[in-house]
């Protein structure tokens, strides 16, 4: 049984903000594992050795099976555990955030704790992206010649994706459907094409397209 959409950020990235002369850096990073986000982690304290904090989140599996959070020396829960609710508010899976900062000599208290690596986290979402994977399942249509500007003005319309196209003796299409829809879609194209169409199922694969970030709970 396979997942039907998930959403993880679109790349690898960072961000930074300052609030009151603290620097607070955010670095997201996909992560496959716990091994891999306990590296990443690693990473970023390594090379940032001088921060007063590294400030740690991230989440696992289709379902958030793991869930990991750390303060790293702020008061206990002002830092991982807002940084890792905004990955949850925004229904990520298997990406892992590290929030280093820099203090610039004026204490923020709890709730300015809170909001600060709270924004930190989303600012780094708006700056990296987005996406959504939604399962597809690829179909290979065989038509003749004739048929092929009937058909194409219908998947322009439909907003098909056209994989790819290969020309011999008839034409033969890639399209990639999601995969709720795969039965519906094939019987219109069916329908449209009067019988005149042969369709197989290729490979099923996830197709990812950008989503608009939820912002912090205290933005």
């Amino acid at each position: 049984m396979n997942i039907e959409t998930y959403r993880t950020i679109r790349e690898n990235g960072q961000s930074e903000i300052e609030i009151k002369k603290s620097r607070f850096i955010c670095f997201l990073k996909r992560i496959q594992d716990e091994e891999e986000a306990k590296q990443f982690i690693q990473q970023i304290k390594k090379e940032h050795w001088k921060a007063n904090h590294n400030c740690s989140a991230y989440v696992l599996g289709f379902h958030n099976e793991i869930q990991r959070s750390s303060d790293d020396g702020e008061p206990s829960g002002t830092a991982g555990v807002p940084i890792l609710e905004v990955l949850k508010k925004n229904q990520l899976i298997n990406v892992a955030a590290v929030v280093t900062r820099y203090f610039g000599g004026t204490k923020l208290g709890a709730g300015g704790l809170i909001r600060a690596y709270s924004n930190a986290t989303s600012t780094g979402l708006n700056e990296v992206g987005l996406v959504e994977g939604v399962f597809h399942q690829s179909l290979i249509l065989t038509i003749e010649y004739p048929l092929l500007g009937k058909l194409q003005n219908y998947l322009e319309l439909q907003q098909i994706v056209v994989k790819s196209i290969d020309y011999t003796d008839k034409i033969n299409l890639t399209l990639m459907v999601p995969d709720s829809e795969k039965q519906q879609i094939e019987a219109a194209l069916i329908d449209l094409l009067q019988g005149q169409v042969t369709i197989k199922h290729g490979a099923a694969s996830y197709v990812e397209q950008p989503v608009t970030p939820i912002s912090g709970p205290n933005d």
